[in-house]
C-alpha cells in the first residue's frame, strides 16, 4: 500500500480531470489519518480551494460545531470530499470528475480504514452507496453496511444554512453516530439498518 505522505504528494500533482485547471489548491482532507470516523462531503468550495483544507467556510464552521456538540473534535476524525478540487461556481461535481477522483478517495479510505463514514449530502451518498438514484431525504438517519464499514447519510451542513428546519434531523443523526462511535470504541458491534 502507498504511504500516506506519498498519497498526499501524488494527490497534489493530480491533473486527472478538468477541475485541476481552475484550482488554487488540492483539498486532500484533514484530521486523524487513523480515525474511527470519516466524514465525506461533496466538493471543496471557494474557501477550501484557497486554504487547501476541507470544510473551512460557513458550512465548515457549522460542521465543527455539530462535532463539538457530540463531543468530537475535527482532529479526532478525518474529513474529505468526493473530489479534491473545486468545481467552477461551486456546482456539484460531474460523474466523470468523481470517477477521476475515486481512486484517491478509495486510497484514503483504505489508509484511514474508518469503521464509520458519515455521508454529508446527496452527492456523497450517491457516490459511496453506489446508487445514482439514492435520495438523501429518504436515506438520512439510516445506517448501511458496505465492505465492512457503516455508512450514515445525512444532510450537508450547507443545506442546514439554507434550511434551518434540517438542523433537528441532523442533530438526531449525529447523536446516533456518537452512540455508535462509543460502542465501536468499546469493541461492541453495531448492526446496520440496511
Amino acid at each position: 500500500m502507498e504511504s500516506w505522505p506519498d498519497l498526499i504528494q501524488r494527490a497534489q500533482r493530480c491533473v486527472a480531470c478538468r477541475l485541476a485547471e481552475g484550482r488554487h489548491r488540492v483539498v486532500f482532507g484533514a484530521g486523524d489519518p487513523k480515525a474511527l470516523l470519516m466524514l465525506v462531503g461533496e466538493a471543496p468550495g471557494q474557501d477550501e480551494d484557497l486554504s487547501g483544507e476541507p470544510f473551512v467556510g460557513r458550512a465548515g464552521e457549522l460542521l465543527t460545531n455539530i462535532l463539538k456538540a457530540v463531543g468530537l473534535n475535527r482532529a479526532d476524525v478525518f474529513i474529505t470530499n468526493t473530489v479534491m478540487c473545486r468545481p467552477p461556481k461551486n456546482r456539484p461535481p460531474e460523474p466523470d470528475e468523481q470517477l477521476s477522483c475515486r481512486p484517491f478517495l478509495e486510497a484514503k479510505m483504505a489508509a484511514v480504514d474508518p469503521k464509520m463514514v458519515v455521508l454529508l449530502g446527496a452527492v456523497a451518498t450517491k457516490a459511496l452507496l453506489e446508487d445514482p438514484h439514492a435520495a438523501i431525504t429518504r436515506l438520512r438517519g439510516s445506517r448501511h453496511l458496505r465492505r465492512g464499514r457503516l455508512y450514515y447519510p445525512t444532510y450537508h451542513p450547507a443545506a442546514l444554512l439554507r434550511d434551518p428546519e434540517k438542523k433537528r434531523p441532523v442533530w438526531e443523526d449525529f447523536k446516533r453516530i456518537r452512540r455508535d462511535y462509543d460502542r465501536l470504541q468499546a469493541g461492541l458491534e453495531v448492526e446496520p439498518d440496511a
